[in-house]
């Protein structure tokens, strides 16, 4: 029995536990000490109070649930009988501290056969200790901050303690129905004539040796140190492996001019104050799931948004080979007519690199001579025409191999993408031609949280906590939460009864009747 329930049978009262504690609170406010106290020490000392007196008005409610509890008929998915009634109390960590359940097993004859405990199920009970709303802040804290942190923050703003292991633990369970909430969420078909856009990059996470891939987990055991404690210059680390980053939303279509463009590139606060905004954007990240799972995943997202196909789908991409062939092939199987535009932020940067090999870094030279290719490609002259003129300044210049590997590099890009770089015809289309969303999307998810110095990530954890932040990037949290709490019900209540019904052992409260004459 507990301490609040011994209180109640000893006065005959409800919550005489916590009017003791509230009590004792205004006696405290008003008394000598308290007169001298600064702000923060008062406001310390009601928060710390204000925690066990919610604490025993919680106990005391699930006290008096266990006194209101009658046996009720139980009929287990499974079929055996379960006769045997047996008292039981466990403990659960919530918010504002440790109570305890007490509770009615039903329980079988035969060895082997678990128990059955409605009241559990009506409470929808999480199988392990901690409660789901200190689930949540787990899940939460940890999106945001280190487990070390998300253990000390909890600490330090409730009233229950969870290491730092079991941190880890329930945020990996809060993120279990990810993939099911979204395959299962009904969106409303999107009207208008808006774009479709989709995108998609790669970030890496810094992983333990066990959850490398296994080529790069190989490449890492091959590969010799020159010292223990630290890499050497040129050294490969071999630790990181690939997250799937993706993106769906709408878009406003945005006619242009090449004067916008290169306007923009010089005034950015001009740019993106007339640029349009992404609308109902959904972002999220996998280093679970393989690239090809990710961007199908997206292709199935963007039906939900236009299932009858009549929308223009753009799909923005960096050059990637297997990125490219991966997003044909999910377009294929969506049954879905795309635009692929290469990301222009992209092709600058190849120009750049080139353009050092013929003027001194940071001078207007290069500058011009980068302007003038890109005024080039956004005027519609080909790729393989500007990757031509580049092959003869190599020539021209004499580069030796090293100067020019830049050079050589811009050319292969320029060749292997040629057909993706129309970028007049996008401009005047009104269609997107940089990657802004999914580069914001690599480093808001993956580089702010999993990119810190010296973390080294389990597949698991890092799973988990990406999915969190995925959730809430987009705006679902909320919503998946519902979700979350309505499967683990499923999972460990109602799975186990037949017809997925638990029997509630709480008598319901008789309706007040009125006589009418």
């Amino acid at each position: 029995m507990t301490a609040a329930a011994a209180c109640s049978i000893a006065n005959d009262s409800l919550f005489c536990e916590a009017r003791a504690l509230m009590k004792k609170l205004e006696d405290d406010l008003v008394g000598p000490d308290a007169m001298h106290m600064t702000h923060d020490q008062i406001e310390r000392m009601v928060v710390t109070e204000g925690h066990k007196i919610l604490r025993a008005m919680l106990q005391q409610h699930y006290d008096l649930r266990a006194a209101l509890e009658r046996e009720v008929a139980v009929k287990a998915i499974d079929r055996h009988k379960r006769e045997r009634l047996r008292q039981s109390i466990r403990r659960l960590e919530t918010l504002v501290g440790e109570v305890e359940v007490q509770r009615t097993l039903y329980q079988s004859e035969r060895e082997g056969v678990p128990y059955l405990a409605p009241l559990e199920g009506v409470l929808a009970l999480p199988e392990e200790k901690y409660s789901h709303e200190v689930r949540r802040m787990a899940a939460e804290e940890t999106a945001r901050s280190s487990f070390d942190e998300a253990t000390e923050a909890i600490e330090k703003r409730t009233g229950a303690h969870v290491p730092k292991r079991q941190v880890e633990q329930l945020t990996v369970r809060a993120a279990q129905d990810f993939d099911a909430f979204y395959a299962d969420r009904l969106r409303d078909p999107e009207t208008g004539d808006r774009l479709v856009v989709l995108s998609f990059d790669d970030k890496g996470i810094a992983m333990r040796h066990e959850d490398l891939r296994a080529a790069t987990r190989k490449a890492a055991e091959e590969t010799p140190r020159l010292l223990h404690s630290r890499l050497t210059k040129g050294e490969k680390p071999n630790r990181k492996r690939m997250a799937k980053v993706a993106t769906v939303y709408s878009l406003d279509k945005w006619p242009r001019t090449i004067a916008d463009v290169l306007h923009g590139l010089h005034d950015a606060k001009e740019r993106d104050a007339k640029r349009p905004r992404p609308i109902n954007k959904r972002v999220w990240a996998s280093i679970e799931h393989d690239g090809q799972d990710v961007i199908d995943a997206a292709f199935n997202e963007a039906l939900r948004r236009d299932p009858e196909r009549a929308r223009r789908w753009v799909v923005l991409v960096d050059g990637h080979r297997d990125q490219i062939k991966r997003v044909l092939r999910g377009a294929r199987a969506a049954g879905v007519e795309i635009r692929i535009v290469l990301d222009i932020v992209h092709v600058l940067e190849y120009l750049w690199r080139a353009a050092y090999a013929f003027h001194a870094e940071g001078s207007p030279e290069a500058e011009k001579w980068v302007e003038d290719r890109l005024l080039a490609l956004l005027n519609g002259r080909p790729a393989g025409e500007i990757a031509r003129s580049l092959r003869g300044m190599i020539e021209r210049h004499g580069l030796d191999a090293k100067a020019a590997k830049p050079v050589r590099k811009c050319v292969n890009y320029l060749t292997k993408n040629g057909r993706w770089l129309h970028y007049d015809r996008a401009l005047a289309e009104g269609l997107p031609i940089a990657t802004g969303v999914i580069e914001g999307a690599c480093r808001h998810l993956v580089q702010d949280r999993m990119g810190r110095t010296g973390a080294r990530w389990s597949l698991i954890s890092a799973e988990a906590v990406l999915r969190i932040r995925a959730l809430r990037a987009s705006g679902d949290f909320d919503d998946y939460w519902q979700f979350h709490l309505a499967k683990e019900h499923e999972r460990n209540h109602a799975s186990r009864y037949a017809d997925g019904v638990v029997p509630d052992p709480i008598p319901q409260p008789k309706p007040n009747l009125r006589v009418v004459k």
